[in-house]
């Protein structure tokens, strides 16, 4: 009987080993499908248990176990297979399209501001003109405001003396001329008829066959045209009434407002820069200083240029005896205000009137004065005079004249360059500014790169923008 249960105690705990082995080895199976491996002190801490209570079981254990099979591992869980992620439009359309797509409508505002402002000075073009007329004196007239202050005078006073002398030489030079030409135009009107008596001599007598008979048709034919288009001319003669009256308004507006200019322009500065965004403002109160020294530079240096051309040329026109020297003079004092274009006028008038006056000979001298005058000008006295403060490219001026010239006729055609000068000077300056204030730390002036084309700017790890 003892042997019997020796020898069942003994069956027993081969069992019980057996089944801790079986034990370790499931959990290894399954540290080994979750990827957590148990700690080998803890495997057997859990062996001696598991034989502890194999061995306080051992008396009833009397059944064999089953055979062991390999431990069943289940299979791991297969995702599903993830949609396809569509990448963002505004990344598959190539650079430089996105590029064109934005500068187009950005260039589509702009010409639709531009448009509307066109229709809008068309419309008011009387005040436009007005009101650059008086910036043109202001820039004029502002030094000698600030001298007689130097000087000790009120502001009220120095105003009041410098646009009173100011007006008063400007309608004495327009009195002048209008006296020279009325005192002048009998005898122009002879020497006209006998250089037409003289140039029908020269035409018959010339190599180009032209006979009396043609002369006379192409006078008949001038006659005929002037007393059919009588009512037009009639009608051209009441516009020009209706001109006059808007340039006497034109002027009285420009008056006022050089007085105001004068008087309190700072004022009025600081009033428009408080219209400015804040954060423009800074820039914008840079730029207005260097703006107006530019407009400044540009008319005193003018004004010098078109009084050497004056006096030159009129000498030149005197000593010819070309008649009516001191208003051709004048004019073209007034013409050389239009760059290029008034040059090429005036002279072109001077020469005309040689012409008809004192024959071909008289003509071409004027012509050879005029342009002598006109290089010395270019290439001596505004360079000189002008310097570096009026920087504006050939080609930008006769564009700007032209274009002033068809906006707003001549006032526009004297506006343009001066504008074109002043805006090239803003624009270098804010440009520098803003280059300045991005090298300090302080950041880009304006908004950040947004839109479509911020995509490949956007740092990395960094969401991209998605309008």
């Amino acid at each position: 009987m003892a042997k019997r249960e020796g020898w069942l105690g003994r069956l027993g705990n081969k069992l019980n080993r057996m089944e801790a082995r079986l034990n370790e080895r499931r959990a290894e199976v399954e540290a080994e499908t979750s990827g957590d491996l148990p700690h080998p002190a803890g495997l057997g801490r859990a062996s001696e248990a598991g034989a502890a209570e194999a061995g306080a079981a051992a008396a009833v254990a009397t059944v064999p176990a089953p055979p062991a099979y390999p431990p069943v591992v289940p299979a791991p869980h297969l995702a599903a297979p993830a949609a396809p992620v569509r990448p963002d439009p505004a990344s598959v359309v190539p650079w430089g399209m996105r590029v064109a797509a934005e500068a187009s409508w950005r260039l589509l505002l702009l010409a639709g501001m531009l448009w509307v402002l066109m229709k809008v000075i068309s419309e008011v073009r009387l005040v436009v003109l007005a009101f650059a007329a008086a910036m043109l004196v202001t820039a004029m007239l502002q030094p000698f405001v600030v001298r007689l202050r130097r000087l000790g005078l009120p502001r009220g006073l120095a105003t009041a003396v410098t646009a009173i002398l100011g007006f008063v030489v400007i309608g004495l030079v327009g009195w002048f001329v209008v006296w020279q030409v009325m005192e002048n135009l009998d005898d122009l009107s002879d020497r006209v008829r006998d250089g037409i008596n003289e140039l029908k001599l020269w035409a018959l007598d010339s190599p180009f066959h032209v006979t009396e008979k043609q002369i006379n048709d192409i006078a008949k034919n001038l006659s005929e045209t002037i007393g059919t288009n009588t009512e037009q001319i009639t009608s051209a003669g009441l516009q020009g009434v209706t001109v006059l009256v808007e340039v006497l308004t034109g002027i009285l507006l420009a008056m006022f407002s050089t007085l105001f200019l004068l008087y309190d322009g700072k004022r009025i500065w600081n009033w428009a820069l408080g219209l400015v965004p804040s954060a423009a403002r800074a820039g914008v109160a840079g730029a207005g200083p260097r703006a107006w020294r530019t407009l400044t530079a540009y008319v005193r240096g003018t004004v010098i240029v078109a009084l050497i051309d004056a006096i030159f040329i009129g000498l030149g026109i005197y000593f010819l005896d070309v008649p009516m020297a001191v208003p051709l003079a004048v004019f073209i004092f007034l013409f050389a205000f239009i760059p290029l274009v008034g040059a090429v006028v005036s002279g072109a008038l001077a020469v005309v009137v040689a012409l008809v006056t004192q024959g071909v000979f008289t003509a071409l001298m004027v012509l050879l004065v005029v342009l002598a005058v006109q290089q010395i000008e270019g290439h001596v006295l505004q360079p000189f005079i002008l310097g570096r403060a009026v920087r504006v490219h050939p080609l930008a001026v006769v564009l700007s004249v032209a274009a002033g010239g068809m906006i707003a006729g001549i006032g526009g055609a004297v506006v343009a360059v001066p504008l074109v000068a002043v805006t090239n000077t803003v624009v270098g300056y804010l440009k520098a500014y803003s280059r300045e204030q991005h090298h300090l730390g302080s950041g880009m002036i304006g908004p950040g790169p947004h839109g479509s084309t911020a995509l490949s700017v956007a740092p990395e790890g960094e969401d991209r923008p998605t309008s």
